[in-house]
């Protein structure tokens, strides 16, 4: 007999569980819409109790939050790794692959974190959720930070140059999971958008390499 999605997460412990719930809620969302959303519904396809959904996440708000979250929690391990390469600016350019291949390794996660509140109806981030999320583009900012304090780009703040960057590979990538661009189109353009966003940024040497 074929062991449900629970009882495999189950053997590997509590926070297996969690991410296999998190999962199976993230493609219902997606493939089914906001009403197929609900801890019975959730439950089912994992193969558990609802008691371990409201044990876990407390109810559906605890779940939509976490739903929400585990996208940015994982962009960031993703980010972290990134962003300590040898030198800041090789850094910052590994951030920014990074970004792209977060997004097409997982699409569904990319789509609830920045259409959470269109896709999951009367969805309100709390305070303590909200900040949670910045962490991510916290480390773009720091990643800038180090190439200004490096003398490897100039200008306005490392908030500033972070933004104009952030909008560029945000809208790139949207573009793309919407299927606008095929990929390899999709990488010669989402390059050659990051590096004209930077370009204005880059000091005399920097420009010279």
């Amino acid at each position: 007999m074929n062991s449900s999605a629970y009882q495999k997460a189950q053997r590997e412990g509590q926070d297996v569980v969690r991410t296999a719930i998190l999962d199976a809620a993230t493609h219902l969302l997606l493939d089914e819409g906001p009403a197929a959303l609900t801890v019975r519904r959730i439950s089912a396809e994992v193969g558990c109790s609802t008691k371990v959904i409201y044990t876990l996440f407390g109810g559906k708000d605890g779940l939509t939050e976490a739903l929400w979250l585990e996208g940015f929690a994982r962009f960031e391990r993703r980010l972290l790794a990134a962003l300590h390469g040898p030198d800041a600016m090789t850094s910052l350019r590994a951030g920014i692959d990074t970004y792209r291949a977060c997004a097409l390794d997982q699409p569904a996660y990319y789509r609830v974190m920045f259409q959470g509140r269109g896709s999951m109806p009367g969805f309100t981030p709390s305070p303590e959720g909200r900040q949670e999320a910045k962490r991510s583009f916290h480390l773009l900012v720091a990643g800038v930070r180090r190439c200004l304090a490096e003398g490897l780009l100039h200008g306005p703040s490392d908030v500033e140059i972070a933004d104009v960057l952030w909008m560029a590979m945000h809208g790139a990538v949207s573009l793309e999971l919407a299927g606008y661009f095929d990929r390899a189109e999709a990488e010669q353009r989402y390059r050659l958008l990051c590096d004209s966003v930077l370009s204005p940024f880059l000091t005399h040497d920097e420009r010279t390499i």
